[in-house]
């Protein structure tokens, strides 16, 4: 693999060393920036936090007020151009408008996260420019909210084999729409509706939106009652039926036959906007968690001070602290390449498409991670409250009930791991990522003789980013092996896919911690302890997910050279020592009383 890398592209971190300096973090957020981000926390804290048990026993109106209030802000509007009533911001600063706005209360993020995502997203980047000037003011203002209508009974990851119909009136100015949508979110207040169809007997779907209100039978689309769900109570949820409804033909969203790419590449956006949603509710559940072991007494003192609490809460910040270095440095990623491709002369529009779609990898990391990691932090909070963290009079239920659906939105988890590697594979055979000759060279590595010479590690996060670079060897040297077996049929072997996966997103997440930890914080940090601490679980986890893969399709001398190769690119020269890295953060924040 070659040195540092200064223009990255998608997926190019596998093969590149990447620069500190590259990447960007929320230690550099601008003025404007921070203003927001404290704007919006304040909202939050006032008029969302205090009303924890109205959300749990589903006042959906108060959901709706929540986000009439957000448009009123302008906090709906973040992306979307001025020229078209938004407020026009970068991409980084709407995911970090986004990680404010979600943090608090499932139901909102919910809300939030399907308005300002799908259920505007595809009319920003793939309406017509009347079809703009038409819907996205109400949407930026939160005069209209959106929602965005894919899922299907019988078509979920699948989307493309949907069955709602179009069909062309016979005066061809309307498509008359039948079928029905499913998991709705937003269906019971919104009124913009992006939806997909397939016209007569094509193969693909289409997209179409419509204002509810402007229907000239408002009986042509009907809704089912409020789903009653696990989490995200007052997220209203609803079926929706479409019985002979006349959308004028104008009312068609891209081009004919492209609905799947429309919603595909909404769905990239999604991902990575939906690994923003869940950093603040890492950060408030860590903080309740901290709050309750400093507040709780047992045997004459607080639970804080029990090696075993300390030990969850050591680990409950250091997953904030890399799912926050990985989330902002993909959205810096995409916003370069948006200007690097305005620059070009190419609209902003096409740009940003682009931009997402370039880190498209990127995207479906993070949302497994992110929003996995959410789900293991609300169940620790629960432990640390015990029998009290069972109890609905706490917040931890209801944290970890609306935590559950971030690893089903958006794709499965596991569609996101498959997608993940299955995206670079192809960008590989594309010619986009050279990933044929590192995978090459390793396999060359592996016959050569090791060299026994101890390494100069006394330079900061030196040997953190060797052992990371090493970390991306293990990947290539499983995946080349594996892909060089099975050829074409690499995608029916989906348990070596997720093995790959999980190697995949924890070198991205453990390289996105250190270099925040390198580019911001001293040597004696907590910030370096925690990127330590997550390199180390990384490495472990990393040597479990390999050895599986191995053992499972390589046989005598490839196996055992394999192992070897495994053993020497996992080895550490200096060991850190865990349970001091785990005490120094507990201790920190502990001290501190929150995240």
């Amino acid at each position: 693999m070659s040195d540092t890398l200064t223009n990255v592209k998608g997926g190019e971190f596998l093969i590149k060393d990447i620069a500190a300096s590259e990447i960007f973090s929320l230690e550099e957020l601008n003025e404007e920036q921070k203003m927001l981000r404290d704007s919006i926390k304040e909202f939050i804290d006032k008029e969302v936090v205090p009303n924890r048990e109205r959300f749990e026993h589903k006042d959906y109106a108060l959901t709706e007020e929540v986000m009439r209030k957000l448009g009123e802000m302008g906090v709906l509007g973040i992306a979307v151009p001025e020229e078209y009533g938004g407020l026009g911001m970068d991409f980084t600063t709407t995911m970090l408008a986004c990680d404010m706005a979600s943090g608090a209360n499932g139901s909102v993020a919910t809300a939030y996260g399907a308005h300002t995502g799908i259920g505007t997203l595809p009319i920003l980047l793939y309406g017509t420019e009347e079809q703009k000037k038409k819907y996205l003011p109400d949407l930026a203002q939160g005069t209209k909210f959106g929602a965005y209508c894919l899922t299907e009974p019988d078509a979920g990851s699948d989307a493309n084999s949907g069955k709602t119909k179009a069909r062309l009136s016979e005066d061809g100015k309307h498509y008359i729409i039948n079928g029905q949508k499913m998991w709705i979110s937003n269906a019971g207040f919104a009124d913009t509706f992006t939806f997909f169809a397939k016209i007569d007997d094509d193969k693909n779907i289409t997209g179409f939106v419509i204002n509810r209100s402007e229907l000239e039978n408002p009986e042509s689309m009907t809704f089912g009652e409020e789903e009653h769900k696990l989490g995200i109570r007052s997220s209203s949820t609803r079926q929706v039926f479409f019985n002979d409804m006349k959308v004028p033909v104008e009312n068609l969203l891209g081009e004919r036959n492209n609905g799947f790419k429309i919603a595909l590449n909404a769905l990239n956006v999604g991902r990575i906007k939906l690994a923003a949603a869940n950093l603040d509710g890492q950060r408030r559940i860590t903080s309740l968690a901290i709050n309750y072991a400093n507040e709780r007494k047992q045997f004459g003192v607080a639970i804080s001070t029990f090696g075993a609490i300390r030990k969850k809460i050591a680990e409950m910040a250091t997953g904030i602290f890399v799912s926050e270095a990985g989330s902002y440095r993909a959205a810096k990623d995409v916003q370069d390449k948006i200007d690097e491709l305005v620059a070009g002369g190419m609209n902003h529009q096409q740009a940003e498409l682009k931009g997402v779609e370039e880190f498209a990898v990127e995207c479906s990391i993070l949302k497994v991670f992110v929003s996995d990691l959410t789900q293991h932090t609300a169940d620790e909070g629960i432990q640390i409250y015990g029998g009290m963290g069972f109890s609905e009079d706490a917040p931890m239920e209801a944290a970890w009930r609306d935590s559950r659906i971030a690893r089903i939105y958006e794709g499965t988890n596991e569609i996101n791991r498959l997608l993940a590697v299955g995206m670079l594979i192809k960008k590989a055979m594309k010619g986009e990522l050279d990933l044929l000759k590192p995978a090459m060279a390793i396999g060359k590595e592996l016959m050569g003789i090791p060299s026994f010479e101890v390494p100069d590690y006394s330079a900061y996060m030196s040997e953190e980013k060797a052992i990371i670079h090493n970390l991306k060897k293990v990947f290539l040297m499983v995946s080349g092996a594996a892909l060089q077996k099975y050829m074409m049929d690499i995608e029916k072997q989906q348990h070596l896919l997720l093995n790959a996966s999980e190697i995949l997103n924890q070198i991205y997440m453990a390289e996105s911690a250190v270099l925040r930890a390198e580019k911001h914080f001293a040597p004696d940090s907590v910030e370096a302890a925690m990127a330590q601490l997550n390199l180390y679980k990384a490495v472990e986890k990393i040597i479990a997910a390999a050895k599986e893969g191995i053992v499972s399709f390589a046989e005598g001398d490839e196996q055992r050279m394999m192992l070897s190769g495994l053993r020497r690119f996992t080895k550490y020269t200096n060991t850190p020592n865990v349970v001091a890295l785990t005490e120094k953060i507990a201790k920190h924040f502990v001290d501190k009383g929150s995240y």
